[in-house]
């Protein structure tokens, strides 16, 4: 057994002037006395027993005060232990954000529905670091990796098009990925790319970036997303905001060589259903568990030591109304 906060001990000194006090006034102090005309009434009842008795309630407060102590203090025990298991893998979302992801193919839009599938993926994965990365023109590190669900969902729901340079930049977007995973100890690396288009620009090539990503052991799953053939795309006119159906062009081999190349898998996703069932299946495929013996189990004791405290008192109260009677 130990104490959460031991410092708060130190307040049991209180009670050596409480009861110094009190002795004080029941040993050396002047004892009371009464003038009475008669003393029948009073016979026979003063006695060592009533004389100690009256002691009771006193003792009993201290006690509560004691045990009061104690249970702030916080009492735990820690002698079980539970085998709990834990993933043991860093994940890294890697998403384009260029203005071809508003076209209107999924619901309400790809963009918008790869922050919402993404968000239940990460939901998914209570006990993953998870990081995320957003690249259009350039690239950069929206999230760092770690294990505050509400931060990751709360900056992806941030994420939007129009914030950087307009482009697709792929390898710019896998190799940002492959750096917030590079120092990683985890057991398992994983960078989901996800995007729309082709390659146009960048200071990294996709394919040296998957080649950067297989030395340091990170599996790349990448997701072209897209209808096939056309897909409804907002344009500015001169009438306001108008939908022409654009061609979709996906570099579906550049995909498929970065997975393949880095031991991951290529996936097409053509709607919202499609890609939901996409990072489904990811997430079955990346269940690296490891088991961890050692993980205590923390037992509160507090409670008893305030039911103790709780009892001193209601005996006290008992003593002082129905056994130690006063005359008023």
């Amino acid at each position: 057994m130990f104490f959460e906060y031991p410092h708060l001990l130190y307040l049991e000194l209180l009670l050596v002037p409480i009861i110094a006090l009190y002795l004080w006034r029941e040993l050396g102090g002047r004892q009371p006395s009464l003038r009475v005309s008669i003393i029948t009434p009073w016979a026979g009842k003063g006695g060592f027993v009533a004389r100690a008795m009256r002691h009771v309630p006193f003792i009993l407060r201290t006690i509560a005060i004691a045990f009061i102590i104690l249970a702030i203090a916080r009492p735990r025990s820690s002698e079980q232990f539970e085998k709990v298991d834990t993933e043991g893998i860093d994940i890294v979302l890697s998403m384009d954000v260029s203005t071809s992801m508003l076209a209107r193919d999924f619901k309400p839009d790809r963009i918008g529905a790869a922050k919402d599938i993404a968000i239940e993926f990460i939901s998914s994965r209570p006990s993953d670091r998870i990081g995320v990365v957003v690249f259009a023109g350039e690239s950069f590190t929206q999230c760092p990796l770690t294990t505050d669900r509400v931060t990751i969902i709360n900056l992806i729901k941030e994420i939007e098009t129009g914030l950087i340079d307009d482009g697709t930049a792929i390898g710019n977007g896998l190799a940002t990925s492959v750096a917030r995973l590079k120092d990683s100890d985890a057991k398992s690396k994983v960078v989901i790319l996800l995007t729309d288009g082709v390659n146009n620009c960048g200071e990294v090539s996709p394919l040296m970036a998957a080649e950067i990503a297989k030395t340091y052991g990170i599996r790349v799953y990448t997701i072209g997303v897209g209808a096939m053939g056309e897909a409804p795309y907002p344009v500015m006119t001169p009438w306001g905001i108008q939908m022409q159906n654009l061609k979709v062009e996906i570099d579906e081999n550049l995909l498929r060589q970065i997975a393949d190349g880095t031991g991951g898998k290529y996936f097409r996703a053509t709607d919202n259903t499609k890609l939901l069932e996409i990072y489904s299946e990811i997430n079955e495929m990346e269940k690296s568990r490891t088991s961890v013996d050692s993980f205590p189990v923390y037992s509160e004791l507090f409670m008893r030591y305030a039911l103790i405290a709780l009892l001193a008192l209601l005996l006290e109260v008992v003593f002082r109304m129905f056994v130690i009677r006063r005359l008023p």
